[in-house]
């Protein structure tokens, strides 16, 4: 049996849900007299909504076809396209999790190599025109061919496979390093995907040198044809700058990024740096064999499970909220009003004008907050302008939709009103009570409080139906969260509002009952708070700081103070204890950096601060980094089952999006509750039998 065969009989039946995306071929005449190009493209027969994927049964698919192609005389080129607005994105994620043996995962390996390096290795030059999203796998096809062009309207290029656990593992990390560089091949490989999964679009893609031409989506198979003619015919050379930079620095450098990062907590980064790595002087046949042993290996960890179910919630019950109200009862939002011109209130401004394209007016108590709200706004427009990001006409535009009101009067005819003032109950009560004595009877009220009780807040309004909890998490632009919070008098028609405000903002909504803190904040005042004791007790500080650094969380617990801010998260601690007096304390220690002024206990340098450590010196019964670990992981299981037993949220998967999208709990580790739940912490278990099938 030749291999073809093998890894037929091997993987055959493995996922019969597999979505085939067929290799059509037909003959395209060259212009300029070229030649004849066999044109494939790519097509699992359903719209952009259902992108190509590469099961074993596409890879074959394509294999037939080129096999085919190899065996014409009469051919100048072979290219390969995608379907209307898709390239390919990569393997199918739901035949990777039914892989059962290591054999069948390098068998999977195995096969995609032999069938992508067929493209660049065919006795006539091989083309990919890259008309739409490509990803993954996808990329990777595009990796092996001869020549490339790419649409300048492609919305997303990535090798995402490190965010699920996993590595490129059918050519990228070898030929990718080669074509473009590894400082370039590293970013895209690691660093994207190790920031919240971040793609680039064609024009950067081409700049990056991922692809030799460029054009403009409207006659972009046209131009690409005309171009790849000039090609066949040598009238235009392919030229592709050396790369001299430093190879072993460089992947030095990056292998330190990820271990501050990650501080080793998950594999497929690493392993990926050492694919990078040998790439450098590995033949192909070597590199190829070395992705195929990284990927078995992977494909069979936990990791990649925990990460598949992670990209499961934020690829499919993000976009379906549980207990969202029917979307009809929504009402039109023309014009959005902000009270508060602080850079929160300032950059929810900027939001709900760049997607709304509404007008939003913010107020504040006097001219000069006013103005640098305001001039805010205006100088991150100009930013966006200086990027590229909006045209001169969207900048002007933006501009004027932002403006500011010494009075709420301006909020007269706005259908969306939010408040992001001081978090204090008294304060928010007078805002509300002046805002609602000015706005129609159909305007939402939204308070973006981050701890405080909704149902209180609305206690004095007139109509507390309409008041709605739409918490922003930090920085407002980057971070996907938007919790909102459904008040005991919200109605419907608010609750429906609220979320159709969040979609239009392109934020991941998840409904939240009116409870202290809510979900992400409870959590992490519940992680930060045990930490704090330990310290209180005795815990050298710096033990305390880096006891969960195994779990690759992305800020250490003092360094997140840091960032919200010691009053802040004093606050939200004082504002549990209230509540929940047995499980949530306040230490005094916390209160004396706060009465010291201190904006934590680093310095800028990011050294510790003597006299901040000194403040929480005094404790004679100090922890281990693993007892200090156990007791956070410990407090945090039982603060979930209450969660989930007061009915917070809807399900477990809930207050795994809601910690993966607002606190950045990684992907690698699947979620807090699995995670819990794997590590034998959480009992009884969290799941339900939904994804209870995640590694014991």
């Amino acid at each position: 049996m030749t291999n073809v065969e093998n890894w037929r009989a091997l993987l055959s039946g493995r996922n019969t849900d597999e979505v085939v995306t067929k290799a059509l071929v037909r003959d395209v005449q060259l212009p300029y007299g070229a030649g004849t190009m066999a044109l494939i493209t790519l097509d699992n027969g359903f719209d952009h909504t259902k992108p190509n994927t590469f099961g074993p049964n596409g890879l074959f698919a394509l294999n037939g076809a080129l096999s085919e192609i190899a065996e014409r005389t009469d051919l100048a080129a072979v290219g390969v396209t995608g379907k209307p607005f898709i390239f390919a994105v990569g393997a199918d994620l739901k035949g990777a999790a039914a892989l059962s043996t290591r054999e069948e995962a390098l068998a999977i390996g195995a096969l995609g190599h032999h069938v992508f390096r067929r493209l660049g290795e065919l006795a006539i030059p091989s083309f990919a025109f890259v008309n739409g999203a490509a990803m993954g796998g996808g990329l990777e096809v595009a990796l092996h061919c001869t020549y490339r062009t790419i649409s300048s309207g492609v919305p997303a290029v990535a090798l995402p496979e490190c965010f699920l656990g996993l590595v490129p593992g059918w050519g990228g990390t070898q030929l990718l390093p080669r074509l473009i560089g590894p400082a370039k091949a590293i970013k895209l490989v690691i660093e994207n995907p190790l920031s919240q999964n971040r793609m680039v679009k064609g024009k950067e893609a081409y700049e990056l040198g991922i692809a030799d031409a460029m054009f403009e989506p409207a006659d972009f198979l046209e131009e690409s044809l005309r171009w790849a003619a000039r090609v066949v015919k040598g009238e235009l050379a392919v030229e592709r700058p050396a790369h001299d930079e430093d190879w072993d620095k460089t992947v030095a450098d990056a292998r330190f990024l990820v271990d501050m990062k990650l501080r080793g907590a998950s594999p497929a980064p690493y392993r990926a740096l050492d694919l990078i790595a040998q790439a450098r002087t590995a033949s192909r046949d070597e590199g190829f064999a070395a992705e195929d042993e990284a990927l078995a290996d992977l494909l069979m960890g936990d990791e990649l499970r925990a990460g598949l179910y992670s990209f499961d919630l934020v690829q499919r019950r993000a976009k379906r909220p549980a207990g969202a109200p029917d979307r009809s009862l929504a009402r039109k939002v023309t014009k959005v009003g902000v009270v508060g011109a602080g850079l929160m209130a300032s950059q929810m401004a900027l939001l709900f004008a760049r997607r709304l394209e509404a007008p939003v007016v913010l107020t504040d108590l006097d001219q000069a907050r006013l103005d640098k709200g305001v001039g805010y706004v205006h100088a991150e427009v100009d930013k966006l302008l200086g990027k590229g990001r909006v045209s001169a006409d969207q900048a002007n535009r933006l501009k004027a939709l932002v403006t500011g009101s010494l009075t709420k009067d301006a909020f007269a005819d706005a259908d969306f009103v939010i408040e992001a003032v001081f978090e204090d109950m008294a304060v928010k009560k007078q805002v509300f009570a002046e805002v609602e004595a000015v706005v129609s009877a159909e305007c939402v009220l939204a308070t973006n409080t981050s701890s405080l009780s909704l149902t209180e807040m609305g206690a004095g309004l007139a109509h507390p139906e309409r008041l709605v909890g739409f918490h922003f998490f930090n920085p407002v632009a980057v971070m996907p969260l938007l919790e909102i919070i459904r008040g005991a008098a919200t109605d419907d028609a608010t609750l429906a509002t609220a979320f159709a405000v969040g979609k239009s903002l392109r934020k991941s909504s998840v409904l939240v009952k009116d409870a202290p803190a809510f979900v992400v904040n409870r959590l992490l005042t519940c992680f930060m708070g045990e930490v704090v004791t330990a310290v209180d007790e005795g815990t050298p500080l710096e033990v305390a700081e880096h006891a969960l650094d195994g779990l690759g969380l992305p800020m250490s617990p003092f360094a997140l103070l840091q960032l919200v801010g010691p009053a802040v998260g004093l606050h939200v601690a004082e504002t549990l204890h209230e509540a929940f007096p047995d499980r949530f304390g306040v230490s005094e220690n916390m209160a004396k950096l706060v009465a010291a002024g201190k904006p934590g206990v680093y310095r800028p340098d990011f050294t510790l601060d003597p006299e901040a450590v000194a403040l929480f010196s005094g404790g004679t019964s100090p922890s281990t980094a693993e007892q200090v670990r156990e007791r956070v992981l410990a407090a945090l299981a039982r603060e979930v089952r209450i969660m989930l037993d007061e009915g917070v949220v809807a399900a477990p998967q809930d207050i795994d999006l809601c910690m993966i999208l607002g606190a950045g709990w990684p992907f690698h580790l699947g979620g807090i509750t699995p995670y819990l739940d794997r590590t034998g912490i959480a009992r009884p278990r969290f799941l339900s039998p939904g994804v209870a099938s995640l590694p014991a």
